[in-house]
């Protein structure tokens, strides 16, 4: 097959593996079925949710060693099985730690193994320009599938019950997963250097680190407290949208939210992708930080539909633009022959925002009644991610 439509193949596939993983971010329509029908607490709703985050996180690193060492098919592969188990698993239980573990560890470790395998196969196969928008075309599946998840999710919980949209969406996606994962794979030139066939000359000065090298370098260290900081105010919001729409707006509907927020989550991840190839990560990472720290603040004051539909889209982009940049920004500043290990201590820093924003958004609101402490927390957390940007290292834009 042609280099090229190769290459556009395993984009549009590891596009589709996410497309299936992102059931992770509708876990805000489970929660407030749980809330409702088991009587949890807004904390006790989020723990399976940052459970999985962090698993997720955590599972990035052992999977992307393997990924480097056995390519993504497999790793596609066996995450698919894994993420579609624990959801079929969840279906059996209502207990609160059963849900823990099948939700949180099972589904959790598939959906590390299934996205370590994603971006960096589809990376290879085009020249460094491309890199942040190829990276943001195959997360964005990752941000889109609520759009379509969510309000399947919650008609089949209010027609059938939270059991059933466990073993359905489980069954489904395991068999999704696993197709898609037969697309993935590599050039065969990128195993020995990190790159396809015929881009040498369009590298200068390519360095691959090992994720040992990466370690001990600044850059590894500022990417990894952004990161942290963006994503904690991002998976605040993912998390609990369904119920901030009821405490503070008062509306039953927020799935409809939460799929807003997923169109949004998308665009920033393409939008950002392809602007940073245009005027360079770091200026690109400062845009979107300021945009997210101004609407973190302002998000106590959303308090009619309308604003909030606002204020969802704004963090979606801003949430979106992450999940982008950052695979980018490690390819940059790390090389690619290592992508799958050094992006995935990178991405620790997402689980780590992962349990700290949806705990301390549910807390709060357990503890006062309302997300406004939170929202202002998150603000000055990606304020802060603005500062951090002016130490990152300046780098030639690819030609």
């Amino acid at each position: 097959m042609n280099g090229n439509i190769k290459g556009w193949a395993v984009t549009l596939a590891g596009t589709g593996i996410n497309l299936a993983l992102g059931v992770l971010y509708t876990w805000s329509v489970f929660a407030s079925a749980l809330a409702e029908q088991f009587h949890w607490s807004k904390t006790q709703a989020s723990f399976p949710y940052v459970v999985a985050c962090a698993t997720f996180a955590l599972m990035m690193v052992p999977a992307g060693r393997l990924l480097d060492r056995f390519g993504p098919r497999w790793i596609a592969s066996l995450g698919g099985i894994m993420a579609g188990g624990g959801l079929i698993l969840s279906s059996f239980t209502n207990s609160y730690y059963m849900l823990m573990l099948s939700f949180g560890v099972i589904t959790g470790m598939g959906i590390g193994m299934g996205y370590s395998a994603a971006t960096p196969a589809a990376v290879k196969w085009f020249p460094p320009e491309k890199k942040g928008l190829i990276s943001g075309i195959v997360v964005a599946g990752f941000g889109l599938a609520s759009l379509y998840i969510a309000p399947m999710t919650n008609a089949i919980i209010t027609q059938f019950g939270i059991e059933s949209a466990f073993r359905v969406e489980g069954i489904l996606f395991l068999v999704a997963i696993a197709a898609f994962a037969q697309i993935l794979g590599i050039p065969l030139t990128a195993k020995a250097d990190g790159h396809p066939a015929g881009q040498a000359a369009q590298i200068k000065a390519a360095v691959n680190y090992t994720w040992k090298e990466m370690l001990k370098k600044q850059d590894f260290y500022l990417l990894w407290l952004m990161y942290a900081a963006g994503a904690s105010a991002g998976l605040m919001i993912i998390g609990q949208l369904s119920s901030i729409s009821k405490i503070q707006v008062g509306i039953s509907w927020g799935y409809a939210m939460v799929a807003l927020l997923a169109i949004f989550n998308a665009s920033g991840r393409v939008l950002a992708g392809w602007l940073s190839d245009k005027i360079g990560r770091t200026p690109t990472l400062r845009i979107f930080f300021i945009l997210q720290a101004l609407n973190m603040f302002a998000f106590q004051y959303y308090s009619s539909a309308q604003l909030l539909a606002f204020g969802t889209a704004i963090a979606g982009l801003g949430y979106g633009s992450l999940l982008s940049l950052f695979p980018s920004a490690t390819y940059d500043s790390f090389g690619t022959k290592y992508a799958g290990v050094n992006y995935g201590l990178v991405f620790t820093a997402w689980g780590i925002g992962g349990v700290f924003g949806p705990l301390m958004g549910g807390a709060v609101v357990d503890a006062t009644h309302t997300y406004s402490l939170a929202y202002n927390i998150s603000s000055l957390l990606c304020l802060a991610a603005v500062v951090l940007t002016l130490f990152l290292k300046k780098r030639v834009k690819a030609a």
